[in-house]
């Protein structure tokens, strides 16, 4: 008897159960939340096997069934979000209602879906404010008082909300678009926290040094001491040479945004739109009070926003300085081989190095 007591008991579950599910999927009458769903769904099969522009229509169709049949849904017992008003209905319907305003085909959630979604929600839980009675005997009221403060707070706080997310969104594009914005200084900001290393570089700027750096190398290395010292000396006064400089920076810069530019294109990366917002320049100077060892600055100036009017600039040096060798093919003006010549040796720094501020003028 006790197993089939148990027997019983279990079948008893499994009834409930059933009963539930039944409840829920076989609508109770024609006119019923159930039928607007299952009519939405008959209509996104009927989408994905029409062509356009009959599938936008009955797409348009199937949206407004399934929008329609999670309102009645979700509203006929409200459960109201804690400490507000606002029943999760009506969040439910409002992302819905979000996707099918402003969604894309290639891409449902957008940035746009995200932010307008809390706004759209509040607009629905106060519309059935402004209706009295439900179904066709509904008709229009003006809210009480009290209700209407309610109102107004509810719209205004998803309004703040949603203004909140677009900042997220528009700092987090222009993170994208300039990530040397990164390595500014965000003490001071109410909104900006700074989630990586407090010493960080702009990525881009040292990209741009590390890349000048081996084809000025290769213009002094093992070259007459007498030629790089004419060429250093010359260049504070006449810009001759850091023209050429210049010209490296252009290119490298150029060559770096058509890469990014085809990245782009291939969906690889997001836009980076800074590398125009970089400008390249070179000063000499001597090494304490030698005279013959100089200092060849390379520099990679930000004319982008930044936090202080000053700007910012990373800094890579390199050391010249002369060393005697004997000549060999690679050695130019020969005279005689396996003769003593003096000719220029260049070390650069490792890395780059970060200044706040504009760099000091050439003297």
């Amino acid at each position: 008897m006790e197993i089939i007591k148990d027997l019983l008991g279990i079948f008893n579950i499994f009834e409930g159960i059933y009963e539930r599910i039944k409840k829920i999927l076989i609508p109770p009458r024609a006119y019923s939340w159930q039928t607007l769903i299952y009519l939405s769904l008959f209509s996104w099969i009927m989408s994905s096997l029409a062509a356009p522009p009959i599938k936008s229509v009955i797409a348009f169709f199937g949206w407004a069934f399934l929008i329609a049949g999670t309102s009645w849904y979700t509203t006929d017992q409200p459960i109201l979000i804690p400490g507000t008003n606002m029943p999760v209905g009506a969040v439910i319907t409002g992302f819905l209602v979000s996707v099918f305003a402003f969604g894309q085909e290639e891409d449902v959630i957008t940035p746009r879906t995200i932010v307008l979604w809390p706004t759209i929600a509040a607009i629905i839980t106060a519309i059935p404010e402004f209706f009295e009675g439900s179904g066709i005997d509904s008709k229009r009221q003006i809210p009480k008082a009290e209700v209407r403060q309610r109102i107004i707070v509810l719209v205004g706080s998803c309004l703040i909300l949603s203004a909140w997310i677009q900042l997220y969104f528009t700092v987090d594009k222009w993170a994208n678009q300039y990530p040397s914005l990164l390595a500014d200084d965000f003490s001071r900001s109410p909104f900006v926290i700074r989630t990586g290393s407090s010493d960080k570089i702009p990525e881009n700027g040292a990209i741009i040094l590390n890349r000048i750096q081996p084809v000025v190398q290769q213009q002094i290395d093992a070259k007459e001491w007498s030629d790089v010292e004419r060429w250093l000396k010359k260049a504070p006064n006449t810009k001759e040479n850091f023209g050429t400089v210049n010209a490296i920076g252009r290119q490298v810069i150029n060559d770096l945004s058509r890469q990014s530019g085809r990245k782009v294109r291939e969906g690889q990366v997001d836009s980076v739109e800074e590398w125009r917002l970089w400008n390249v320049d070179a000063s000499v100077d001597n090494v304490g009070n030698n005279k013959n060892v100089y200092r060849l600055n390379l520099l990679a100036l930000w004319n982008g926003p930044s936090s202080s009017a000053k700007r910012y600039f990373l800094r890579k040096s390199c050391q010249i300085e002369p060393i005697s060798r004997a000549a060999d093919a690679s050695t130019v003006n020969i005279k005689t081989p396996g003769e003593k010549i003096t000719v220029a040796e260049i070390q650069c720094e490792k890395r780059p190095q970060f200044f706040a501020g504009t760099p000091p003028k050439q003297q």
